[in-house]
């Protein structure tokens, strides 16, 4: 069932030649991003730094993804982000987080027709928490990102725990 013996009538069971650690990457690169993904926790380019604290504690993640006023992808601000800013001497309180968040292009994302392993891949890569599962729009003859969800290192752990039970 593993595909590592392959059995032949009256010849027997003999190797199939498959490596076992290769059997977990291909299991991983059938599962697509869409399948693993969860809910992102999405704020408005213009709340401010105070607010986007609160609401990372509320909501218990380690990124939070910022969209323009059309609901694209704009940003994202990561808890480092917020730790330096809320030290300095700013007013966080009137703030807004575009100011600090990471903007695009420079953001690393996934779309849902991507593999796990190019998720998992990207993560360890680029030495991020999370990535915005995206789809692509195009608006004013210009490339847009929707947020759809969001694949995180803790998503990709889950995944190796469920592949690990059976």
């Amino acid at each position: 069932m593993l595909g590592i013996l392959e059995a032949r009538p009256r010849v027997g069971y003999f190797f199939a030649g498959k490596d076992p650690k290769n059997l977990i990457s291909e299991k991983m690169n059938d599962i697509k991003v869409d399948k693993i993904k969860s809910v992102p926790s999405v704020i408005k380019e213009d709340t401010s730094v105070y607010d986007a604290i609160v609401t990372l504690f509320l909501t218990d993640v380690g990124t939070l993804f910022i969209t323009d006023k059309d609901g694209n992808l704009a940003g994202l601000v990561s808890r480092k982000d917020l730790l330096k800013t809320a030290i300095g001497n700013a007013d966080i309180h009137k703030m807004p987080i575009g100011i600090v968040m990471t903007r695009m292009p420079n953001i690393i994302t996934v779309t849902p027709e991507e593999s796990a392993y190019d998720a998992a891949r990207k993560i360890v890569d680029h030495q991020i928490d999370a990535l915005p599962v995206v789809k692509a729009v195009t608006e004013n003859d210009q490339e847009k990102y929707k947020i759809v969800g969001k694949v995180t290192k803790t998503t990709i752990t889950k995944l190796f725990v469920e592949l690990g039970k059976t």
